[in-house]
């Protein structure tokens, strides 16, 4: 009882209502898992792990050394990653080649809002922030632990920011994408006509893919190669058992790891700050000019194509596998029932997979460098 009135007492002391805005927070984002159904294995464990490190007393329990094991070595994002890598299918990509493009134009706000960013933050700060755009939680986890680390104060609004935004691709993106296209190019029917890709051409794209991301933006080897491993066990042929529990037991595992150990960095001290509603802001804004730069190629493109695509498909780029392609699908079929977009979708999808990562890799290096030419 002595320890329960130290507690409460505790609460109520130096600032403890921010604890309990946390424990709002934590249960919001619950709810948002349970009753919404959004990204559950994400937001579900991140809501829960909010209010456990909000305890009045001073957290350093289990949590903490998880962060450290998984989170500060970058451990988890990577291993996600070769789950994440077994559940690409690069067929519908493969087929039609020039969905490359759309995956590339979505990754426009990363660097407009990295700009932007600067403005108000430190040039390592800013590009932490831009990653947020891609809404690839990942290389949002990897490029703001490189830069900056654990100990800076917005480590923690980048994290639950770029993981917030994942989940709320249904909610964020159709209105976006309404307010970019009209009626008659919602309902641009796209033929799917898939074209024979060999055994051979699926082992070796991951390889040469790895290889050429490498040699564009070293920074990203890593996070491109253990996406591309997870890949090439999927098509080699012979781990089939290895695949599957990549795609479902290792992903998920790590997935509910990760949300509960991204929630040790949502303590009241370090999220409620006014400079997390700004990084929000922008991680926002980074978010909405990626799914506007991808409509916008396809827009462009049709000015000059005699057949016509659906500029919706070019939303579909940011990194948000494979929501972000089911959403794009489902507002086809929306204006028209016939209209099949899941193909051309999940296509640009898992482009804006690979290109978020080199564009990771990109603005890390670039701060990195800006960094050391500073002294």
């Amino acid at each position: 009882m002595e320890i329960l009135y130290e507690n409460i007492l505790l609460l109520f002391q130096n600032g403890g209502w921010q604890r309990v805005v946390m424990w709002l927070i934590g249960a919001l984002l619950i709810y948002l898992a349970i009753k919404k159904d959004m990204e559950p294995t994400l937001l579900l464990p991140m809501g829960f792990g909010a209010i456990i490190v909000n305890i009045p007393a001073i957290y350093d329990g289990a949590l903490s050394e998880l962060f450290d094991m998984g989170i500060s070595n970058e451990l988890f994002p990577l291993i996600l990653f070769i789950g994440i890598g077994a559940m690409i299918d690069f067929g519908p990509l493969l087929s039609n080649p020039k969905l490359m493009i759309f995956g590339a134009a979505a990754q426009f706000g990363i660097f407009f809002t990295f700009c932007l960013a600067s403005i108000f933050f430190t040039l390592p700060e800013a590009a932490s922030i831009g990653i947020i755009g891609a809404a690839d939680g990942p290389t949002a986890i990897v490029v703001a632990m490189q830069l900056l680390g654990s100990d800076n104060g917005i480590t923690a609004a980048i994290m639950v920011a770029a993981y917030s935004y994942m989940a709320l691709v249904p909610v964020i993106q159709p209105p976006i994408i309404k307010l970019m296209t009209t009626k008659k190019e919602r309902l641009i029917r796209m033929p799917y006509r898939p074209k024979a890709v060999s055994k051979t051409v699926k082992i070796l794209f991951p390889i040469v893919i790895t290889i050429v991301a490498g040699l564009i933006a070293p920074e990203s080897i890593d996070l491109i190669g253990f996406l591309m491993f997870g890949n090439l066990i999927r098509e080699c042929g012979v781990l089939d058992s290895l695949s599957e529990t990549a795609q479902k037991v290792l992903a998920n595992l790590i997935t509910i790891f990760l949300g509960i150990t991204v929630a040790t960095q949502m303590t009241a001290e370090k999220f409620l700050q006014p400079s997390t509603l700004l990084i929000l802001g922008l991680g926002l804004f980074a978010f909405i000019f990626d799914t506007v730069g991808g409509i916008l190629v396809a827009k462009i493109i049709n000015l000059f194509s005699k057949e016509k695509i659906n500029p919706m498909i070019g939303a579909a780029g940011i990194s948000a596998f494979p929501m972000a392609g089911r959403v794009v699908h489902k507002m086809g079929l929306k204006e028209d029932p016939q209209n099949f977009l899941l193909m051309h979708s999940i296509g640009v999808n898992v482009s804006g997979q690979i290109a978020s990562v080199i564009a990771g890799g990109l603005i890390l290096s670039f701060a990195k460098d800006f960094v050391n030419f500073l002294g």
